[in-house]
C-alpha cells in the first residue's frame, strides 16, 4: 500500500516535470499589486532628487499611484482570472495567482487602507516640518501594501511565504522609524522578534508539508493530504498546526498577542491603524486559504483549534479593554489596540465554522472585515486628530470633543457604536449577527454564547468612551469652555470623511457587504 502510495507521488512529480513550465502572465491580473510596487521604487529613486521643500509630492505620488491601483480592480470585478499556471498532461491545472472574488474584496481592503493611512501620514512627512522621513516612508508602506495585496492572490505555499514577508518587512520598519524615539524603537523590536518567530514557525510547517505531499499548490495539497503515507501523516498533521500557529501570531490571536498593545503605543499613529487593518487582514487570508483551500481534509484539527483560539482572543481582548484607564498616557491607542485584539477574535470564528459546515461561511469573516476596516481606521484617525494637541493620546483628552469640534465627535461616536455593534452602526450591528449566525449554524452553540459575553463586554467600555465625548470639559463652567481642540488639515480631515463615509453608506446599504455572508468566495 505505502509503496502504492509512493509511486502515486512519484508519477506527480514527473506530471510536473512534464508541464509546460513556459507560463503565460496574465499582466491585468496582477497589475493591482505590481503597480503599487512599481511606485514605491519610483518614490524609492525620485527621493534622491526631490529637494527638501517638495518632499510633499512624494506623499501625493504614493497616494496617486494607491487610488490607480484600486481602480484596477474594477476591470478583474468578475473575479475569473488566473496566472503563473502549470498545465500538466492531466486536466490538473495548479496556477500561482489567481483574481477571484475572495481575492478582490480583500486586495479592495488592503489598498484602500493604505490610502486612508496615506492621507493620515501626509502632515508628518512633509518637507517642511515632517516628523517622518518622506522617501523611506512611502517606499516602506507602498512596498507593505503591494505584498498584503499579492497574498490573498498566492494559491502556493511558496507564494504565500513570500507575500507574508513583503508585507511584514516593511511594517517592522515603518513601527521604528521615528529616529531618537526609545519607544517606537522598543515597539519595532518586540514586532520584529515576534514576527520572525511567526514566520520561523510557518517556513517549518511548510516544510512539513512539502514534505508529506511533495506539491507547493494549494488545490494539490489538498488533494494529497487525504492520500498521506501512513509514516507521513504524523509529518503532514505537525506541517498543518505549525502552520496555523504561524499565522496565528501574524493576526495577534491569543496567546501570541503580546506585541500588540506597545507596538502599537511605539509606532506613529498612522501606522498604528494601518497594522490595526491591513495587518489583520494579510493574516486572516493568509489563515482562511491555508485552512479551507489548502488543509479541507484536517478540518477536525484545525476546527476545534481555531475555535478556542477565538474564545480565548475575543475574552483576552474585550477583558483588557474594560481595563484601561483613561487618564493614563497612550489609553486610547491601547483600548484600541486591546479592541483590535478582540475583534480579531469575531473574525476567527466563521473561519471555525467553516470546519464543521463548509465555506460558505467565509463569507462572514470577509463581511465583517469590511465593516471593521472602515470604522477602526476611522477611529484611529480621529485619534491621530486628538493626538496633535493632546501627545499623550488618554481617552480622558476626549472629554468635551463635541464643544469644540462636532463633527470629529460625531464619527466618533459613530465609529465606536459600529464597533460595539449598536444603531445607527448598522453595519456593525449586521455584521456581528451574522458571524453569530456562522457559529449557530456550525452548531458551535458555545462559542456562539462566549461571543455574546464578549459582546457586552466591549459594550461597557465602548459607551463609555462614547459618552465622554458629550459631556461637559473638567473646569469649564458652562458649556461654553472647552479644553478640547483640533488642528485639522484637509488630508487628515478627508481621511475621516472617506471613511465616516464608508460607515454610513455600510450601514444604509448593508448588503454590499453581507452578501459575502451568504456565498462561498472561492
Amino acid at each position: 500500500m505505502q509503496l502504492a502510495q509512493g509511486a502515486d507521488l512519484a508519477q506527480g512529480a514527473d506530471l510536473v516535470q512534464g508541464a509546460d513550465l513556459v507560463q503565460s502572465v496574465d499582466w491585468l491580473a496582477i497589475a493591482p499589486p505590481a503597480l503599487t510596487a512599481l511606485v514605491a521604487l519610483v518614490i524609492l529613486v525620485a527621493d534622491l532628487f526631490v529637494p527638501e521643500a517638495r518632499k510633499r509630492l512624494l506623499g501625493w505620488t504614493a497616494i496617486g499611484g494607491l487610488a490607480a491601483a484600486l481602480a484596477l480592480l474594477a476591470p478583474l470585478r468578475a473575479g475569473d482570472r488566473s496566472t503563473f499556471c502549470l498545465t500538466a498532461a492531466t486536466q490538473l491545472r495548479a496556477c500561482s495567482y489567481t483574481a477571484d472574488t475572495f481575492t478582490l474584496v480583500i486586495q479592495f481592503l488592503v489598498l484602500a487602507g493604505a490610502l486612508v493611512t496615506a492621507l493620515l501620514s501626509l502632515d508628518d512627512t512633509d518637507g517642511t516640518r515632517r516628523k517622518l522621513p518622506a522617501g523611506e516612508y512611502w517606499f516602506l508602506l507602498l512596498s507593505s501594501a503591494a505584498g498584503a495585496a499579492l497574498l490573498p492572490a498566492s494559491r502556493d505555499l511558496a507564494t504565500l511565504v513570500v507575500a507574508l514577508e513583503v508585507a511584514s518587512l516593511p511594517a517592522f520598519a515603518l513601527v521604528g522609524l521615528r529616529r531618537g524615539d526609545k519607544m517606537s524603537g522598543e515597539a519595532a523590536l518586540k514586532f520584529f522578534l515576534s514576527s520572525v518567530t511567526a514566520t520561523a514557525v510557518t517556513l517549518l510547517g511548510v516544510s512539513f508539508v512539502y514534505a508529506a505531499t511533495g506539491t507547493l499548490h494549494l488545490t494539490e495539497v489538498a488533494q494529497r493530504l487525504g492520500d498521506v503515507p501512513g509514516p507521513l501523516q504524523t509529518l503532514a498533521r505537525t506541517g498543518v498546526v505549525l502552520t496555523l500557529v504561524g499565522f496565528a501570531f501574524k493576526t495577534a490571536a491569543v496567546p501570541f498577542h503580546f506585541w500588540v498593545p506597545d507596538t502599537y503605543v511605539g509606532a506613529p499613529l498612522p501606522v498604528a491603524a494601518y497594522l490595526s487593518v491591513v495587518g489583520k487582514a494579510v493574516g486572516f487570508s493568509g489563515i482562511i486559504l491555508v485552512t479551507v483551500v489548502a488543509f479541507p481534509s484536517y478540518a477536525d484539527v484545525w476546527g476545534p483549534a481555531l475555535a478556542v483560539l477565538a474564545a480565548l482572543t475575543m475574552s483576552a481582548g474585550n477583558v483588557a479593554a474594560l481595563r484601561q484607564v483613561s487618564t493614563r498616557a497612550w489609553s486610547a491607542v491601547r483600548l484600541l489596540a486591546w479592541s483590535s485584539v478582540a475583534q480579531a477574535g469575531y473574525l476567527l470564528v466563521p473561519i471555525a465554522a467553516a470546519a464543521y459546515s463548509g465555506d460558505d461561511q467565509i463569507g462572514s469573516t470577509v463581511a465583517y472585515a469590511l465593516m471593521y476596516a472602515a470604522v477602526n481606521l476611522g477611529a484611529f484617525a480621529v485619534v491621530a486628530l486628538v493626538a496633535r494637541t493632546h501627545p499623550e493620546a488618554r481617552i480622558s483628552d476626549f472629554r468635551g470633543l463635541y464643544a469644540t469640534s462636532p463633527a470629529a465627535a460625531l464619527a466618533m461616536a459613530f465609529f465606536l457604536l459600529n464597533l460595539a455593534g449598536l444603531p445607527p452602526g448598522i453595519i456593525g450591528l449586521f455584521a456581528k449577527v451574522t458571524v453569530f449566525s456562522a457559529a449557530i449554524d456550525a452548531g458551535l452553540g458555545w462559542l456562539a454564547v462566549i461571543m455574546g459575553v464578549n459582546v457586552v463586554i466591549g459594550l461597557a467600555y465602548y459607551l463609555r468612551w462614547t459618552a465622554l465625548l458629550f459631556r461637559r470639559p473638567e473646569g469649564a463652567a458652562a458649556p461654553a469652555g472647552p479644553v478640547v481642540s483640533l488642528r485639522t488639515t484637509a488630508p487628515a480631515t478627508l481621511a475621516v470623511a472617506l471613511t465616516a463615509v464608508a460607515g454610513v453608506v455600510l450601514s444604509g446599504w448593508p448588503q454590499f457587504a453581507l452578501r459575502y455572508a451568504s456565498n462561498s468566495l472561492f
